[in-house]
């Protein structure tokens, strides 16, 4: 029997050319992709790639930056409790065109942190 294997935690990787930066891991690290979704001009949005059991998560922003997606079943219950505890939600609750629903929020440094119910 195989179990399936639960992930929760997802490093979120901020790359300035995200195609490059895939090659790159791949040739250097062993990295494998495992997902590439583009937008209507061919621009990479959201990458996965993947080394044995571990899994991150990666896309283009203006400067590079590292945040964590933790994948949560019930992210309205989440959000009410990250917002009651002072966090600073910078991305209200969303329902994904993908499935997901989640939000963002940073913690008392600044650290950004996104939660929801996708799990790659």
């Amino acid at each position: 029997m195989t179990s399936e294997i639960r992930r929760t935690f997802y490093p979120l990787i901020r790359t300035t050319d995200t195609a490059e930066s895939m090659e790159w891991l791949e040739k250097a690290f062993g990295f494998e992709p495992v997902g590439v979704y583009k937008d209507d001009d061919g621009t990479i949005v959201h990458a996965e790639m993947r080394y044995d059991t571990g899994l991150f998560m990666f896309g283009n922003t203006d400067t590079a930056k590292t945040a964590v997606y933790v994948a949560i079943d019930d992210p309205d219950a989440h959000h009410d409790r990250a917002k009651a505890a002072g966090a600073e939600i910078f991305r209200e609750l969303t329902d994904q065109d993908y499935g997901s629903r989640d939000y963002a929020a940073r913690d008392l440094d600044g650290n950004e942190w996104y939660f929801g119910t996708y799990r790659p």
